[in-house]
């Protein structure tokens, strides 16, 4: 059941017909895996500890750098030299006691990756290389959990929701393969603050449709965003039934 102050704190979104009381309380009783608490991690944590996500689950092996303040929200000066992780859970314990925070503060091998996505309902991919995505995305498809991807550098970014539970969902890999072109980091092609908040506010958004039950989530879309002239395009993506990680043959 949701307390009175619960009642008090999630109103504004309670009031919501397409949540209510019986969403608030799915959100309650939700359980997210945030991997990467940097620019796209910072405001999904923000965004999941303030609407009520019952339990957060945060996986960083770094620490705070002076240079991550620009756009990494969660942190601050006082943080600078301590661990993602440790920084992130202060500042979502200040924002609402009431949720509870695991952390994961070393890198996640195949095993304790597999186990942190088995833990949770949903998993959203904050990270910033190609290897952590592609991991992520075959510990989701393997444990059946909807994953939420994110990225963003420059002025461009996108976003996705791939759902192994639904039989017409592509995963991560249907979309880039193997990768193409050379990664690219924010410390090397810079990156525009309000961009990974715009992106991580939307990964947060999805997260919370997925996990409560509204709405239509963004399974065979990609959303591409484009900073510099602030357009929005959506291009369809289809399951590639010959992936390598979600193909009939490897199922």
């Amino acid at each position: 059941m949701l307390s009175d102050q619960e009642l008090l704190r999630y109103s504004r979104q309670i009031l919501l017909p397409q949540i209510d009381v019986d969403g608030q309380l799915r959100l309650k009783q939700g359980r997210a895996l945030i991997v990467g608490l940097g620019g796209l991690g910072s405001p999904v944590a923000l965004y999941l500890a303030a609407a009520g996500v019952g339990e957060l689950h945060l996986a960083d092996f770094d620490t705070v750098d002076l240079t991550n303040l620009q756009r990494q929200i969660v942190h601050d000066s006082q943080t600078v030299g301590r661990s993602k992780v440790d920084s992130a859970i202060a500042r979502l314990t200040a924002l609402n006691p009431d949720i509870r925070l695991v952390g994961h503060p070393r890198a996640l091998d195949e095993d304790s990756l597999a186990d942190a996505v088995a833990a949770v309902d949903v998993v959203l991919d904050c990270c910033d290389n190609f290897s952590t995505r592609e991991a992520v995305n075959a510990a989701c498809v393997a444990a059946g959990k909807p994953l939420v991807s994110g990225a963003a550098i420059r002025l461009e970014g996108q976003l996705s929701v791939f759902d192994p539970r639904r039989d017409d969902s592509p995963c991560y890999h249907c979309l880039y393969g193997h990768g193409s072109e050379a990664e690219l980091t924010c410390s090397e092609a810079g990156v525009v603050g309000p961009l990974v908040g715009l992106v991580g506010s939307l990964q947060a958004l999805e997260a919370l449709k997925l996990l409560a039950g509204f709405g239509e989530p963004l399974v065979g879309r990609l959303l591409l965003v484009d900073a510099l002239g602030t357009r929005f395009r959506e291009l369809r993506v289809k399951r590639d039934p010959e992936c390598a990680v979600c193909g009939a043959a490897h199922a």
